[in-house]
């Protein structure tokens, strides 16, 4: 499902909350790409909040209290870093109207971010789209080992503490699958969004 945006237009933020409510999201072909286009899948990522996995090694990494976790300090720092070509990403897909709408949901209490500090310096974090009570990851960075792991495991213990039913991935990854990511069908993840999507949990 596509439908792209001319250049320089910014996506309305009610759009793009009705857009989510309804499991469609918005990707760009590349960063440099000035235009953005809608996407349903038919089999979408999840982690199961029941039954996420936390590998011995992080554990271990968790355990030492090597970051300091912070939630929405440096929102706009984090969607920055996590659009940034690295040397094993050459490119991702969020351009500039995809900053702008998100850094908007920001303001208006819906899209968060999880960040993990050292030495006053953001060296991780993940951000995401809350909506009822699902949370709608939507990237994630490291520049240090394992930062961007910790953050995932803050989230999901977050998102249990506040009654939060589905945390949407968009995709699985071989990554994701190491911490309990499951394909679901499109018709399947729809109905656990309807469910998740009655009643209220906050997340800030």
């Amino acid at each position: 499902m596509t439908r792209p945006y001319a250049p320089g237009y910014r996506i309305p933020v009610e759009l793009l909350l009705k857009a989510y409510s309804t499991g469609v999201f918005p990707m760009a072909e590349s960063a440099a790409d000035p235009e953005v286009f809608w996407v349903r899948p038919e089999t979408r990522g999840i982690i199961p909040l029941d039954g996420f996995h936390v590998p011995k090694s992080l554990a271990k990494t968790i355990r030492q209290s090597r970051f300091d976790i912070r939630v929405n300090t440096d929102f706009r720092g984090v969607i920055e870093a996590c659009a940034e070509r690295r040397d094993q990403r050459r490119s991702t897909w969020i351009n500039g109207p995809i900053r702008e709408a998100y850094a908007a949901l920001h303001e208006r209490g819906h899209c968060h971010s999880v960040e993990a500090w050292r030495e006053d310096a953001l060296v991780g974090g993940l951000y995401g789209v809350s909506l009822g009570r699902v949370f709608f990851g939507e990237s994630m960075f490291s520049r240090e080992r394992d930062a961007s792991k910790v953050c995932l495991a803050y989230l999901v213990d977050r998102l249990n503490e506040r009654g939060f039913l589905l945390l949407d991935t968009q995709f699985t990854t071989e990554h994701l699958k190491r911490f309990g990511a499951i394909d679901v069908p499109r018709r399947r993840y729809e109905t656990m969004l309807a469910d998740a999507l009655k009643g209220e949990a906050s997340f800030a």
